[in-house]
């Protein structure tokens, strides 16, 4: 078995404060009188420097300007109000209409957020330029908090000179283990025919794995493939979502451990993708990847089937909707699988990613762990695709 613990994503800096600015901003807060026109051109400044929050080290001041009785700050940090020992409660400068929220956070750490004004209005920071979507079935926008050290990962960005992939969109599928129809993107590597039969890869919540404000997966594909990291690769990505009726989406009964689900794939997916691409065949270079419940569901397929799937890509796993997983997965310790998981460690699912590595790490199987000082996020999940995808199909 193989095991790496933690690994951060490090390249380009982002903007952090100057130590004058945090100082002036302490004053600020602490004093218990301030002039309007102070307060103003100090206001102004922050945001002419985009410096809201405002950052520095491992500590954090959220503001926000405007009339309420009440503001609080709502994210990953505190669970988006699960976790009730969190002080998320702003309080107000003195004499002025500015809420302030004081906080510490790891230095790399990246975060969604919203405020909740007067306790039921959810916005975005209207003075933070930095938005990550996220929810089921595309989501909205959140406020992004990014520490000092967190890094973007420029895989994940368009590279005009790395040649573009081929999509088939939408392709319907009339499934009769499920009763209803099922559609799915296919992903071809550009000018795919020179490679003879390739890898494939099955993504569950295709549609967010794909969509650029999410998971933005075909522009890591199509870098991945550019820079040789990875070996040129079918990916077909299945839409939890109705094909009618979009706003329902299936993922919460599909996902969950689902034996007809499972034999969708196997009796029916499978077979039309191998009938129609040049998709090689045997359960090592066929993988099945997803997060939350699709982490789940990525673990129980390949130790369900693993004739069928002998990689798995699992990101941020929803483990505890199903804790007979882990019996499943300890009572097959001898199958030489590969894997990729990866957790952030804000509120996201590492107590539960941990407890699987203790058991893979007592396995035959070859795999990979990451933690990163994230939460349950497609700002988490997108920056990992990358490492996952490496470590499944790398050249």
């Amino acid at each position: 078995m193989k095991q790496i613990s933690i690994l951060a994503i490090i390249f380009v800096p982002c903007f952090a404060v100057s130590q004058s600015m945090w100082t002036r901003a302490n004053q600020l807060v602490h004093q218990t009188t301030t002039q309007p026109e102070q307060i103003d051109t100090w206001w102004s400044d922050l945001q002419y420097n985009s410096s809201v929050p405002l950052v520095h080290d491992d500590s954090v001041l959220f503001l926000y300007r405007g009339n309420a009785t009440s503001v609080e700050w709502m994210g990953d940090f505190n669970g988006w109000g699960y976790v009730k020992d969190f002080p998320n409660k702003g309080k107000k400068i003195t004499g002025t209409d500015i809420w302030y929220l004081k906080c510490r956070f790891p230095q790399d750490a990246r975060l969604d957020y919203k405020i909740l004004v007067d306790g039921t209005n959810w916005i975005i920071d209207p003075a933070n330029e930095f938005q990550q979507w996220s929810g089921v079935g595309g989501g909205s926008p959140n406020s992004e908090l990014r520490m000092p050290q967190w890094k973007e990962d420029f895989i994940t960005v368009t590279n005009p000179d790395a040649p573009k992939g081929e999509l088939t969109r939408d392709v319907l599928i009339n499934s009769k283990s499920l009763g209803y129809q099922v559609t799915y993107t296919v992903y071809l590597p550009n000018h795919y025919k020179q490679y003879g039969q390739l890898p494939v890869a099955y993504v569950t919540d295709g549609y967010e794995y794909m969509h650029p404000q999410l998971g933005n997966m075909i522009t890591t594909l199509d870098n991945l493939v550019y820079q040789k990291k990875i070996q040129p690769v079918i990916v077909v990505f299945v839409d939890n979502r109705e094909p009618v009726n979009r706003a329902n989406n299936r993922r919460m009964n599909e996902l969950a451990m689902n034996s007809k689900y499972l034999d969708f794939f196997s009796s029916e997916l499978i077979p039309a993708i191998q009938a129609q691409y040049p998709a090689r065949t045997d359960a090592k270079n066929r993988a099945i990847i997803g997060t939350s419940m699709g982490g789940l569901t990525a673990t129980y397929f390949a130790f369900t089937r693993p004739d069928l799937f002998g990689l798995a890509g699992i990101q941020s796993p929803a483990f505890y909707t199903r804790p007979q997983i882990y019996k499943l997965c300890d009572d097959n310790s001898e199958l030489q699988l590969k894997i990729s998981m990866t957790s952030g460690l804000i509120n996201d699912t590492s107590t539960d990613s941990r407890k699987m590595s203790e058991i893979l790490k007592a396995s035959s199987c070859e795999y990979q762990y990451r933690e990163v000082n994230e939460g349950h996020s497609w700002g988490n999940w997108r920056r990992l695709i990358d490492d996952i995808l490496i470590d499944l199909f790398g050249r």
